[in-house]
């Protein structure tokens, strides 16, 4: 059986590649260009001398990262664009794990510059690919999404038969996994990882850091995915990456 055959048979992934669940001071840039925060595989855009380095853990194949890019992502690229933020992302196997590897597959073989293109097709276009990868069509629906980045139908498939490239995505979940990520998403910022814990008052979630919630002057920051929320979560590690 092909590689390709074997990503949309499920039939490539060995136990234990998946994770359970799909649900700082100032930063300095090194001569490749890569923040302090990064490592050489990483995928990343905006200034690697950003005051935030912003690290998204996170899955083509999660319903709540789809969620994610759509409500919160737009509002990160504003602050991308202004300077103040550094976006990297990094892969991990969760939800569908056929369509999660086959995905970061394409993406790592499209342009080095449309990869985070290819990321945002495939968020979109996330509902429709689990429709077609129950109908038997998922192959060719990648094979329009590889055609709008540059890539021919026999680029696509030398693409999915590529057993370096697996090892490559394989590897970026294991380095997940080691690195203590268990869900996605999960946000990393400036070194710090931001999670979700009950509000001090006992009313709903907010985010917090190292178990103590995130505060600025309009108070703790509601657990929503909102570009609202995100904002003043910038707002936080940008002030204390600057004092």
């Amino acid at each position: 059986m092909t590689l390709t055959r074997r990503l949309f048979a499920g039939a490539f992934l060995g136990a234990g590649l998946l994770v359970s669940a799909c649900g700082g001071g100032a930063n300095g840039s090194d001569e490749a260009g890569r923040s302090s925060y990064e490592t050489e595989s990483d995928h990343a855009i905006g200034n690697a001398d950003a005051p935030v380095v912003f690290v998204e853990y996170a899955s083509v194949a999660c319903p709540h990262c789809a969620t994610w890019h759509e409500s919160v992502y737009p509002a990160i690229e504003e602050h991308v664009e202004s300077g103040d933020v550094r976006f990297v992302f990094r892969e991990m196997i969760t939800g569908q794990p056929q369509l999660a590897v086959a995905g970061f597959m394409l993406a790592r073989c499209a342009p080095e510059e449309r990869y985070f293109d290819v990321l945002d097709i495939l968020f979109e276009q996330q509902r429709a690919l689990f429709t077609a990868m129950q109908n038997g069509t998922a192959q060719s629906q990648l094979v329009t999404i590889a055609r709008s980045v540059g890539l021919s139908e026999e680029e696509f498939l030398g693409c999915m038969q590529d057993e370096s490239l697996l090892a490559e995505v394989q590897a970026a979940n294991q380095t997940a996994v080691d690195n203590g990520i268990t869900a996605t998403p999960s946000f990393v910022i400036n070194g710090d990882r931001v999670e979700m814990m009950r509000a001090p008052e006992g009313d709903g979630s907010v985010f917090a850091v190292d178990g103590d919630p995130i505060e600025d002057a309009d108070g703790t920051i509601p657990a929503e995915f909102t570009g609202d929320a995100f904002d003043r979560i910038i707002a936080y590690f940008k002030a204390r990456a600057e004092s």
